[in-house]
């Protein structure tokens, strides 16, 4: 094949992901040097596609960002009103009383539930206004490097057929060149774990441990909306050993936002977060929120847990990583938007000084994190999440409490993650059989229905973006020990264990990716390769809603 011409656009600044920290780079940046090039690349087909509505925010960061976000009309309209934390047993819960004083973290006095595809939405109209260029549905597919350097990035080509040849209407992408670019793809993001290689960035710091957050929006009937609450849930069904819970937000008009998150060092291989997603809606403390309603919109992500100690270097040669492809989620608080924005705003503080003083490296990025709240609300949590890796959830909890309200985040000691996601699970032989109830299609469902309301979509003559590195491994190592895990992990029916004869067969659905990032994180042997789709492609959540 001969090689390929690429157009090439030139900018001083180029920003990956068109999120909370992408875009919050994005305007900061501008503010500091108004008359610089800035350009936003979005995979998603347009601002907020990739986002499933329903968050909590902290508006810390937006009040800085754009102290004027009232006037502004920025979608916070739902305050929060009044909170719980739950534990759960199969048929009971149990209020955790003083939540501000046993998990301060925990206090949304003064936040937002939210619907956070509108809100990025919204900041990227606001870039726009700046003379911010903002390209969605462009997939950074590679990274540019020249002279040793991030120099930008390079999209993805179209019309690639599934054998790998030029399809008749192929379109080359583009080289897009920038003095300094800020990876801000999110979770796992292809290019960040490109760069982290490439640069050596995860070189002496832990393992990062990451969670899968499974969600659904309901609409429900008025009488029975109370705008303003969110409750959170731990305990049941989870074994003690496995991380995760529930939330529970009312939003918006008549909506309701429901999700799981299921730790992804859970050890028994026959675990389902989805299907554990749909069980706790028939417990008690949360079926009554979705009696007579309907379900609107479903959505998976993974989100990252580590926190401080799983956090990288953050600046190299030409770029920089924030938000949460560098892990900057506040697990204890279950919130990331605000951590996000900040690192977003530092992020472009630093690239503003490189670009000023014609510097490769913005090298000030790191200097100014640690100087921010955002390393002192970090450092602050640090222990919670490893505690309840190291000790399970009943003891992980009791330290949570003593770190909260004894050791207020200042323990002299720092516990640490030593061991990735993929290698904690367990053969099949040694983990216990889950029997998950039928669905009833009213308040359960199965996954088809529910990949369906994603409203996800590959074009079918793009070449899949799921791969087998090893093809021969799957049967011997995921079938043969683990049954097939990326069968129950993915939650959305990606992958399929199917018989061929006599033997077993992986069969991959890959037009059925909802972009979570679990296979990339979970696969036992790290023998699936999750590779930049064409732009445009995956779920397209409504943004508004």
């Amino acid at each position: 094949m001969t090689a390929i011409e690429r157009e090439e656009m030139e900018f001083d600044a180029l920003v990956i992901g068109g999120g909370p920290a992408g875009l919050s780079a994005a305007i900061r940046l501008r503010q500091l040097m108004p008359e610089a090039s800035i350009c936003v690349v979005e995979k998603g087909s347009e601002v907020g596609a990739h986002i499933v509505s329903g968050a909590v925010i902290e508006p810390r960061a937006l009040a800085e960002l754009l102290p004027d976000w009232q006037d502004r009309d920025a979608p916070l309209r739902t305050q929060v009103s009044e909170e719980s934390m739950l534990f759960l047993t199969e048929s009971k819960s149990y209020a955790i009383p003083y939540l501000d004083r046993v998990m301060p973290h925990m206090n949304n006095h003064g936040n937002y539930v939210v619907s956070l595809g509108e809100v990025c939405r919204w900041l990227g109209a606001q870039a726009e206004t700046m003379g911010i260029e903002i390209y969605p549905g462009f997939a950074g597919a590679d990274l540019f490097i020249e002279d040793g350097r991030l120099a930008g990035v390079i999209t993805g080509d179209m019309g690639i057929t599934r054998s790998g040849e030029q399809g008749p209407n192929f379109a080359p992408g583009m080289i897009l060149r920038a003095r300094q670019t800020i990876l801000a793809e999110g979770v796992r993001g292809s290019l960040s774990q490109k760069a982290m290689k490439l640069f050596g960035l995860r070189d002496g710091v832990d393992p990062q441990t990451y969670g899968l957050g499974v969600k659904e929006v309901w609409e429900i009937p008025a009488e029975k909306h109370r705008p303003g609450l969110v409750q959170h849930s731990f305990g049941w069904p989870l074994d003690d050993r496995t991380y995760g819970g529930a939330w529970l937000y009312h939003f918006g008009d008549n909506l309701v936002s429901y999700g799981f998150v299921t730790g992804l060092d859970y050890r028994n291989t026959w675990l389902s977060p989805f299907n554990e997603m749909q069980r706790v809606k028939t417990h008690p403390a949360f079926r009554p929120h979705f009696e007579g309603g309907r379900r609107l919109i479903y959505g998976a992500r993974a989100l990252s847990e580590g926190g401080l100690q799983s956090i990288p270097r953050l600046s190299f040669p030409g770029g920089v990583l924030t938000g949460d492809s560098a892990g900057f989620l506040n697990v204890p608080k279950i919130k990331g938007t605000h951590t996000a924005m900040k690192s977003g705003m530092l992020a472009a503080e630093a690239v503003a000084q490189a670009l000023k003083a014609e510097r490769r490296e913005a090298g000030a990025y790191t200097h100014l994190v640690r100087q921010s709240w955002l390393w002192d609300e970090l450092r602050g949590v640090r222990n919670i999440r490893p505690a309840f890796a190291k000790w399970g959830m009943k003891l992980g909890a009791l330290y949570a409490g003593i770190d909260s309200m004894i050791l207020r985040g200042r323990a002299p000691w720092t516990l640490h993650f030593d061991h990735a996601d993929n290698e904690t699970t367990l053969p099949a032989s040694l983990s216990p059989p889950i029997d998950y109830p039928k669905p009833d299609g009213e308040l359960t469902f199965d996954l088809p229905s529910s990949v369906f309301l994603s409203g996800t979509n590959h074009e079918e003559d793009q070449p899949p973006h799921l791969k087998l590195r090893n093809p021969s491994m799957w049967r011997t190592v995921n079938w043969d020990v683990f049954r097939s895990p990326e069968s129950r992990y993915c939650p959305a029916g990606v992958y399929e264990a199917v018989q061929q004869g006599n033997d077993m067969a992986l069969q991959i659905n890959a037009q059925n990716c909802v972009h979570c990032k679990t296979c990339d994180i979970k696969d036992p042997t790290q023998n699936i390769e999750w590779c930049t789709p064409e732009g445009g492609g995956g779920p397209n959540y409504p943004v508004g809603m």
